[in-house]
Order: C-alpha cells, then structure tokens, then sequence
C-alpha cells in the first residue's frame, strides 16, 4: 500500500525538536507546515492531518492560530481523519464546539492517565498508563457529541468525535525534548529539579507504551480510506460514514 499522506501542522514555534519526534512516530509521507507562520495546506490532498503542541493558548486572538483554525475545520467537514497533540488537542476541541481554558494550575513531568473506555486510539494500551505531559490549559468541555477517552486528576486527556482523536499528553517525546522544555518553564529551583529527576531512561521506557496511539491511528486513517474508496466505487456515500469502534 502507498504511504500516507499526512499533514503536520506545526504550532511549536520552530523547535526543531517536533520536527523531530514527528517524523520518528508517524509512518506516512509528511508534508509539514509551520503554522506559527501563517502557514497551512493549499488544498485537502491528505489522508491524514496531525496538530501539534505549541507554547501558545487555543483562545489568544493571533492571525495564524485564525488561519489554522479555518483550515482544520473545512478539512474535518471534507471527512480528513485528525490527531491532535497537547494544543492540537485543544484546538481539535475548540473547532468543533468545545471549551477550552486555563486550568489554574501546571501539570508537568511523567504523568499517570485512567483510559476510561475501550476505543481503538488506545488499543494495546493499559488501563492507566504513563505519559509526559507538559499543559496548563485543558479541554474543559469536550465537543458536543465528542467521547471523553483518558484522564487523570488534572484533565482530560483524550476524546473522540467521528474521526477527530485528541490526546492531552505527549507520546511523541523523548527525553531531550522533555529536559530541554522542562528548562524553559517558569519553575521554582525545587519543582524544576524533582521534574528532571523524573526525565530518565526507565521513565520513559514505561511512556513508549503511549506511543501506540499513533500506529492505532494510523491503522484507522487506512480502514477510512479503504471504505471511503469502497464507497465511492460503489456510489455509497453513507458507507463513508464508517470505521466507528
């Protein structure tokens, strides 16, 4: 089978360390677009979109979050399966009607998440599991219709509507990634240190089990696209509507 054709959009900020760790999960033909720059696909030629986190809030007034926000939205009603990624996750949420906030708090550091239902996004994956997360805004009400997937005791941590995943950690990391972000972040001299205490090689041994999210969902976008081809051979446009759990 040809590979997929995924667009990335980019809201980190040009850190190099997404690029990165996007291009080591996902297994397809990825066009990136650094959406920080105004940047987003010209047309919906894709199999597959994925947003990425960002330093940057889903509800600042800010151009290119705009421009994101009207591409990802057309692209859902063309039926694009979606996965978005901390702030992709919000974002996700937020076009589709749901409410996203400041949660008060910092949640930051290898994380324990509750799956709360079977869904095939997180086949494969315990019933909790460990995951770095690094947020402090949160999907404070999912989309209407959407299905609340994980969660833990600051958030949630993932939802589904059709054929829009969202999760709130970040299986994408390695632990460069998370020390360099780790000393970015505002933190007293004592959270900082018991956060990169945390950062070692036994930690995130225990988060690859997160990363299954991306082959799950990679495994759904070629299902989609097995019965939207199936539908339009046969003339069956509700059959499109397929691939649930």
């Amino acid at each position: 089978m040809d590979q997929l054709r995924i667009a990335v959009l980019n809201a980190a900020h040009r850190d190099e360390n997404t690029t990165r760790n996007f291009r080591r999960e996902l297994d397809g033909s990825l066009a990136e677009f650094d959406a920080t720059n105004g940047e987003v696909p010209d047309n919906f030629d894709y199999d597959a979109a994925v947003v990425t986190g960002s330093r940057s809030s889903v509800y600042w007034d800010e151009d290119w979050m705009r421009a994101t926000k009207t591409w990802v939205g057309e692209a859902i009603d063309r039926g694009i399966p979606f996965l978005g990624i901390c702030w992709g996750h919000q974002l996700l949420a937020d076009v589709l009607g749901g409410t996203v906030e400041d949660m008060g708090a910092y949640e930051v550091g290898y994380s324990e998440i509750e799956r709360l239902e079977e869904s095939r996004l997180f086949a494969g994956i315990d019933d909790e599991f460990t995951a770095f997360t690094s947020h402090s805004d949160e999907v404070a009400e999912l989309p209407p219709g959407a299905r609340p997937l994980a969660t833990n005791h600051y958030s949630n941590h993932g939802f589904r509507k059709d054929r829009v995943f969202g999760v709130q950690f970040h299986p994408e990391y390695d632990t460069k990634t998370a020390r360099e972000l780790v000393h970015r972040k505002d933190l007293s001299d004592e959270r900082l240190q018991s956060v990169l205490e945390e950062i070692t090689d036994e930690n995130y041994r225990r988060a690859c089990e997160a990363k299954l999210v991306f082959d799950n969902f990679l495994e759904f976008v070629r299902e989609v696209n097995a019965v939207d081809v199936s539908a339009e051979a046969s003339g069956d446009a509700s059959a499109s509507l397929g691939c649930s759990d």
